[in-house]
C-alpha cells in the first residue's frame, strides 16, 4: 500500500514534494497524480510549476517575508537604535524618549522588535522579573507624601566606580555617604551627605527633610520607611521608640521598618540609587575638586531629578516626580523637591554643642548657621 502525500510529508517534506513530481512526470495529468497521492490537484500543480522554475531548490520553503514592507524601520534606524541601546541598557520606553529627543520618532513596541529580531541566537529570554509593591495602600493612595522610603548609600563604591573616581574622592575627602529620602509614590527625592553615619545624623536628616516638606506645605502625615541599621535606631524597641518620639512625632510622622532581609520593601530608593551611580557619580565625580563643589553638584543632580528627568516606573507614566506630584493633587510650594543639599556634619557638631533645637526650629537653626559660616550653595 503506497503512504499518500500527508504521510510521506510528515516524515519528509522535500521528499513527498519530489515524489508528487516524479508521478507527474509519469501521468502529465494533476488530477491523476492528485489521486495517486490523495492530495488536492491545486497543490500538485503548485510543486509542478515550482520546479519547473526553479529546479529541486524550489521544492524548499520559501522565505515568508513579504516583497514589500512600506512600514519597515530603515535599516540605518535600527543600527542606530542598537548601539544605544549597547551603549546604554535602556529600556525600551527610554530609548524612546532618547531617540525622539534627535528626531527619531519609534514606539517602544517598535524598538522592541528591533531588540529581538537583532538578539543573539544564543542568548536566552530574560526571566520575567516578578513585580512587588508591598505596600499597596502607598501606592494607590492618591495622595502623596504618605509612605516614605528612607537609606544610605556609601558613596566610597570602588567596584562600581573604579579605582580612579574611588582615589579621587578619598584624596580631596568628600562625603562618602548619601542620604536619601524618597517619596514612594511620585519618587520625589530629597538628599544630604555626611562623612560619618550615625543615628544623631539619621534624625538630623529625617528632621531637616520633614520640617523641609512641612514649610513646602506637605500636611498628611508620613510614614518613614527604613531598614534595620543603627543609624535608623537599630532593633532597640525602646530607642526606637524614644527617638520617633523625639524627633518625629512632633513633625506629624512615624518611623517603619521593613521585614528583616526583605530589601524590596525599600525597592524604590534602592533603585534610585543605582541611577546616581550612573547618572551623578560616574559622569561628574572627577570634576569635583572642593566639599562646596560637590553638595553644589548634588543640589544641581537633586533639581535634574525631581524637575527635568522623567520616569518610566510603575504609576509614573513618563512624568517627572515634581509633575506626578501636581498630576497626584499636590497644591503645596513648587520648591519642595528642592531642599538644600547640607552636610550633615556640620548639623550634628552644632547639635551637640547647644543641643537639639526645638522641632519647629530645626530649619532656622540651621540657615542661621548657614549665614555664620558664610557658606553658597550653587
Amino acid at each position: 500500500m503506497e503512504l499518500t502525500y500527508r504521510e510521506v510529508y510528515r516524515m519528509n517534506p522535500i521528499q513527498a514534494r519530489k515524489r508528487i513530481v516524479h508521478i507527474y512526470q509519469h501521468t502529465q495529468n494533476y488530477c491523476e497524480t492528485a489521486r495517486k497521492c490523495k492530495t488536492s490537484p491545486q497543490l500538485v500543480r503548485k510543486w509542478v510549476q515550482r520546479y519547473r522554475q526553479y529546479g529541486e531548490q524550489g521544492l524548499h520553503d520559501l522565505p515568508k517575508t513579504p516583497k514589500r514592507q512600506p512600514r519597515k524601520t530603515d535599516p540605518d534606524i535600527e543600527q542606530r537604535v542598537l548601539q544605544l541601546h549597547q551603549k546604554t541598557h535602556y529600556g525600551r520606553q527610554r530609548l524612546a524618549r532618547h531617540l525622539a529627543q534627535h528626531g527619531i520618532h519609534l514606539s517602544p513596541n517598535t524598538i522592541r522588535h528591533i531588540l529581538r529580531r537583532h538578539a543573539p541566537a544564543t542568548s536566552r529570554p530574560r526571566k520575567q522579573r516578578r513585580r512587588f509593591y508591598p505596600a499597596h495602600w502607598a501606592w494607590e493612595n492618591h495622595e502623596p507624601f504618605t509612605l516614605i522610603q528612607a537609606d544610605v548609600k556609601d558613596i566610597y563604591d570602588k567596584g562600581t566606580l573604579g579605582a580612579e573616581r574611588w582615589d579621587h574622592l578619598r584624596k580631596r575627602r568628600l562625603p562618602r555617604y548619601q542620604w536619601t529620602f524618597l517619596e514612594s509614590r511620585t519618587r520625589l527625592r530629597l538628599l544630604a551627605f555626611s562623612r560619618e553615619m550615625s543615628t544623631l545624623h539619621g534624625m538630623a536628616f529625617v528632621s531637616l527633610a520633614v520640617s523641609w516638606l512641612r514649610l513646602c506645605g506637605v500636611q498628611t502625615e508620613m510614614t518613614l520607611q527604613t531598614d534595620w541599621g543603627e543609624e535608623w535606631g537599630g532593633s532597640n524597641p525602646d530607642k526606637i521608640a524614644r527617638l520617633e518620639a523625639e524627633y518625629l512625632r512632633p513633625l506629624g510622622a512615624r518611623l517603619g521598618r521593613i521585614p528583616l532581609g526583605r530589601k524590596e520593601y525599600n525597592g524604590r530608593v534602592e533603585r534610585s540609587h543605582r541611577t546616581d551611580d550612573e547618572e551623578f557619580y560616574l559622569p561628574c565625580v572627577l570634576s569635583l575638586e572642593s566639599v562646596e563643589a560637590f553638595l553644589g553638584a548634588g543640589l544641581g543632580w537633586l533639581y535634574h531629578y525631581n524637575y527635568v528627568r522623567v520616569h518610566s516606573g510603575y504609576g509614573m507614566a513618563g512624568r517627572t516626580p515634581y509633575g506626578c506630584c501636581v498630576a497626584l493633587g499636590f497644591e503645596g510650594s513648587e520648591y519642595v523637591g528642592l531642599m538644600p543639599v547640607v552636610l550633615l556634619d556640620d548639623i550634628v557638631l552644632d547639635w551637640s554643642r547647644v543641643g537639639v533645637p526645638a522641632v519647629n526650629d530645626v530649619l532656622t537653626h540651621y540657615i542661621d548657621a548657614l549665614k555664620s559660616r558664610k557658606r553658597c550653595w550653587v
